[in-house]
C-alpha cells in the first residue's frame, strides 16, 4: 500500500496538488454534461476530467462558470490524436482553453501516443513550452507505455507528471504501474471500475459484504490504497455521491492481494491498446 495513499490529493512534480478523486465526463451525453458537472461540484468533486475527443469541453466550462468554481476546480484537458504536432497542438490548446473558460489549465495531457504517427515527442516538447509559458500548471500523458515514456525522457530530459491509464482489478498493468511510481509519475486511473465489468468479481463482492459497502466502493478504495488517482464517471447522483465516499474503511492486506491477483487470473482490457491505437478522434 502506498504510504501516502490516504491523502486526498497527490503532489505532482511542480508541487501542484491534484485531487485524488475526480469526476470523469467520457460518454456523458453533451446535453447532460453541464448538469452532471454542476452536481459533481456541488457534491464535493474538485477534479473534472474532460478531453477534446469527448465533445463536451464547452459544457464543462459552462458548468464550472455557473457553479462559481472557477479557480477552485482542478480541470484536466486532453489533446486529441489528430492535433499532435507542434503547430496543431498550440491551436488545439487555445480552442480548449477558450471552451473551458480558463486562463490557465491545471493539467493538459497527450491523449494517446499514436506511435505510428511518430509525433508524440514533438507534441511533448510543445506541451512543455505551454507549461513553461504559464499557460498550463502541469503536463502529462495518457495511455503511454514504458517504451513511450523512456523515449520522452531520452529525447527531452523530462518525464510527465501524470500518466492517465486504463486501470482496474482486471487490467491494472502492474509493470507500467511500477514504472510510473519508480519514476515519480502519478498514476491516474480511467475506467477505474472496468466499466462496471469488475463489480461482480468474487473477491470484490466478498470484500463489499465484509465492510458493508458497495462493490464499486471496494474497487475505488483499492485504487486509493494502490496510490492511484482516479476518475469514475456516472450520470446518477447517488452513484456520484457513493464514489466519493471511500475514506471511511480500509481493505486488509489479504483483500488487497486478492484484488490485485484478479488481473493475472482474469485479465480484461476495456479500452484500446496504446501500442496500436491510432484513431484521430475526429468523430
Amino acid at each position: 500500500m502506498d504510504e501516502n495513499s490516504n491523502a486526498r490529493t497527490i503532489a505532482l512534480r511542480s508541487r501542484t496538488h491534484m485531487p485524488r478523486i475526480g469526476f470523469g465526463t467520457f460518454n456523458i451525453p453533451r446535453e447532460d454534461t453541464q448538469r452532471c458537472v454542476e452536481e459533481a461540484l456541488a457534491m464535493g468533486y474538485r477534479l473534472i476530467d474532460t478531453a477534446t475527443a469527448y465533445g463536451n469541453e464547452a459544457q464543462v466550462g459552462a458548468a464550472i462558470a455557473a457553479s462559481g468554481m472557477r479557480g477552485q476546480a482542478f480541470v484536466t484537458g486532453k489533446l486529441r490524436n489528430a492535433d499532435q504536432g507542434r503547430e496543431a497542438t498550440l491551436r488545439a490548446f487555445e480552442r480548449t482553453r477558450k471552451a473551458l473558460r480558463v486562463d490557465v489549465l491545471d493539467l493538459y495531457l497527450i491523449h494517446w501516443p499514436c506511435p505510428a504517427r511518430d509525433l508524440y515527442v514533438e507534441t511533448w516538447r510543445t506541451m512543455l513550452e505551454l507549461r513553461d509559458q504559464g499557460a498550463v500548471r502541469e503536463v502529462g500523458v495518457s495511455n503511454f507505455l514504458p517504451e513511450h515514456l523512456e523515449r520522452l525522457a531520452a529525447q527531452t530530459g523530462e518525464l510527465p507528471a501524470v500518466n492517465q491509464i486504463e486501470s482496474h482489478p482486471r487490467w491494472w498493468q502492474p509493470e507500467l504501474d511500477a514504472y510510473c511510481k519508480q519514476n515519480g509519475i502519478a498514476v491516474e486511473a480511467y475506467a477505474p471500475l472496468g466499466r462496471a465489468g469488475d463489480l461482480q468479481e468474487d473477491v470484490v463482492v466478498r470484500a463489499a459484504a465484509a465492510h458493508g459497502v458497495t462493490p464499486a466502493q471496494v474497487i475505488l478504495r483499492w485504487h486509493v490504497q494502490m496510490g492511484h488517482a482516479f476518475v469514475p464517471k456516472s450520470a446518477h447522483a447517488e452513484r456520484m455521491r457513493s464514489n466519493l465516499d471511500v475514506y471511511g474503511f480500509s481493505l486488509t492486506s489479504m483483500e488487497m492481494q486478492a484484488i490485485c491477483s484478479v488481473c493475472s487470473a482474469d485479465p480484461h482490457r476495456v479500452c484500446g491498446d496504446p501500442a496500436t491505437y491510432e484513431d484521430p478522434q475526429l468523430g
